[in-house]
C-alpha cells in the first residue's frame, strides 16, 4: 500500500495520476499547505524540504519518496511500468521528464507567482515568464506534431508535463496557438485515470478570491 501526501497543485497531481495508471492501492493524506501543515516537523522528517507531494511505500518497510519527479520514476520502476526497461528508451522518457522539471514547471510555477499571487503587478517580470512559457509550449507543439505521446509510448513524461501543461490558464496562458500540443492535451484528458488522478485529494469549499490569493502569496513567498 501507497500513502501519499499531497495537496491539488500539478506535481501532487502528477504523483496521484501515475497511481491511477498503474493501478496500485493508494491512501491519501491531504496537506494544508495554506496552514503550513508542509512545514510541521513531522512533515520535514518525510521531506527536508517541506514540499508536496510525498510517498511512503507501507510494502517496502515505509520507505519514503520525495520530489514528484523522482517519485513518479520509483513507482514506474516498482511496476515495471511507464517506463522502457532498456537504455536508450528509458533515456528519452527521462529527458522529457527533465524538460518538466527543469523548463515547464518552475517557469510555469513563476509565472504563477508574479501574474496570480503578487498584488503588485510588475510587468516585466510577467512577460518574462509567460513567454519563456511559450517557448516551451512550442518545444512541446512541434514535438507532438510528429509524435503520439512524448517519449514513443505513453509513459511518466507524458503524465508529468500533462499535469502542468493542463492548469496553463492559472498563470495566464492558452494553448490556443499551439494546434498540437491541444491535441495531445485532449488526449491525456480523455484518460480514465488522469480524470480520476486530478481530483486527488478531493477538493473542499474555495475561500473567497482574496483571501485565498492573499493566503497562496505568503505560502509561495516563504
Amino acid at each position: 500500500m501507497i500513502e501519499l501526501l499531497t495537496a491539488r497543485t500539478p506535481n501532487g497531481h502528477k504523483v496521484s495520476i501515475a497511481l491511477e495508471e498503474l493501478g496500485l492501492a493508494y491512501d491519501v493524506k491531504k496537506i494544508n499547505m495554506r496552514a503550513g501543515e508542509q512545514k510541521e516537523n513531522w512533515f520535514l522528517k518525510l521531506n527536508p524540504n517541506g514540499r508536496i507531494p510525498v510517498i511512503v511505500d507501507r510494502d517496502e518497510k515505509d520507505f519514503v519518496v520525495f520530489e514528484s519527479g523522482a517519485i513518479l520514476i520509483y513507482l514506474a520502476e516498482k511496476t515495471g511500468k511507464l517506463l522502457p526497461e532498456d537504455a536508450k528508451g528509458r533515456s528519452i522518457v527521462l529527458q522529457w521528464l527533465m524538460f518538466q522539471m527543469g523548463g515547464i514547471g518552475p517557469m510555469m510555477g513563476q509565472a504563477n507567482v508574479f501574474y496570480r499571487y503578487f498584488e503588485e503587478k510588475i510587468e516585466a517580470a510577467i512577460s518574462r515568464y509567460q513567454n519563456e512559457c511559450y517557448r516551451l509550449f512550442g518545444v512541446l507543439d512541434n514535438h507532438t506534431k510528429h509524435h503520439e505521446w512524448l517519449a514513443g509510448d505513453y509513459s511518466i513524461a507524458d503524465i508529468a508535463n500533462w499535469a502542468w501543461v493542463r492548469s496553463c490558464e492559472w498563470s495566464g496562458l492558452s494553448m490556443s496557438k499551439y494546434p498540437h500540443l491541444q491535441r495531445w492535451h485532449e488526449r491525456m484528458a480523455a484518460r480514465p485515470a488522469c480524470k480520476r488522478g486530478i481530483e486527488v485529494p478531493e477538493a473542499t469549499k474555495a475561500t473567497p478570491d482574496r483571501d485565498r490569493l492573499k493566503t497562496a502569496r505568503s505560502i509561495v513567498i516563504k
